[in-house]
């Protein structure tokens, strides 16, 4: 009867032992599988090619790594084909802009000529109104060329330390002449020495955008603000005018390429100065937020990040 007992332990000693182990067995497999998985979906993730499996394993792994390198093959061949198309646009960018050059140019030329050889005021007043248009078609195709230069990454922004009150200054320096004829008055207040990482061209052109809005929605002897403070993450660049207002429900539309409002579409302007600023902005991993009511004013906030 003993000998019964003592079989009947070291069995299911042995039965608890082999449970044990196949325990361990599938820890470690369950384990082994979750690392090479996270491993492959990091490589897909940082756009490199998995490697074909060596041989083929007739388990769970076997079936998801052929899985996995069949999406990244078909992930490369689209990156093949977008880098292509990226390629072909910029090209096809770069060409637009160098053919339209001369030919806007020479427009220009010859419509100076016919404008001293007017022989009539009324002449000269279409000859005026020639030429508004001409710098309205060259405006928009460099409007449109730097667009497409953002989207395609033709143009790369370059972040450096550089004053504020310079990038403002340029900005600023666009725009004086419209506000001018406007009497509208520009305030401006900052830290002379405040130091940010930024792009100083296309920042400026950002912050020009807006302005350019605001010159151009204000009405005259109207205002301009422009602040600056550093916060705690962020330096904040705000624009406060006091123009017609955005009504709400239209807010969300504005940084949409081509917008314009119902109110001033015989207004100059193509609809993509806030477009370009926002796309601008966000590169330089910032963005911008729009504060309005319907004609008490807008206030646009760029926010653009302190250095770590």
């Amino acid at each position: 009867m003993e000998v019964i007992y003592i079989l009947a332990l070291l069995l299911l000693i042995g039965a608890v032992s082999w449970l044990l182990w196949k325990n361990y067995r599938l820890k470690r497999d369950i384990y082994d599988f979750t690392e090479k998985l996270e491993s492959s979906l990091k490589d897909l993730l940082d756009d490199k090619k998995l490697n074909k499996p060596a041989f083929e394993q007739d388990d769970l792994w076997g079936k998801v790594s052929e899985e996995l390198y069949q999406i990244s093959n078909m992930y490369t061949h689209k990156n093949q084909e977008l880098y292509e198309e990226k390629e072909n646009l910029k090209e096809l960018v770069s060409d637009i802009s160098h053919q339209t050059k001369t030919p806007i140019a020479n427009i220009k030329l010859y419509q100076e000529m016919l404008y001293d050889e007017a022989g009539t005021a009324e002449s000269r007043e279409h000859l005026v109104k020639m030429s508004k248009q001409i710098d309205k078609l060259d405006f928009l195709i460099e409007s449109m060329v730097k667009m497409s230069r953002l989207e395609t990454g033709t143009i790369k922004i370059q972040k450096a330390d550089h004053l504020v009150g310079e990038t403002l200054a340029l900005a600023i320096a666009e725009v004086a002449a419209k506000a001018d004829k406007k009497n509208i008055e520009i305030h401006v207040s900052y830290d002379e020495g405040l130091m940010l990482e930024h792009d100083k061209k296309w920042t400026a052109e950002a912050i020009f955008n807006i302005l350019d809005n605001a010159v151009k929605y204000t009405s005259e002897k109207g205002n301009i603000h422009i602040c600056v403070d550093r916060e705690e993450i962020f330096t904040k660049i705000s624009i406060a005018d006091t123009g017609k207002g955005i009504p709400l429900e239209r807010q969300g539309a504005i940084f949409n390429r081509f917008y314009r409002e119902p109110e001033v579409h015989d207004a100059d302007g193509i609809g993509i100065g806030l477009y370009l600023a926002r796309e601008i902005i966000t590169l330089q991993n910032g963005y911008i937020e729009v504060q309005s009511k319907e004609g008490q004013g807008s206030t646009f906030l760029i926010y653009l990040p302190n250095r770590d």
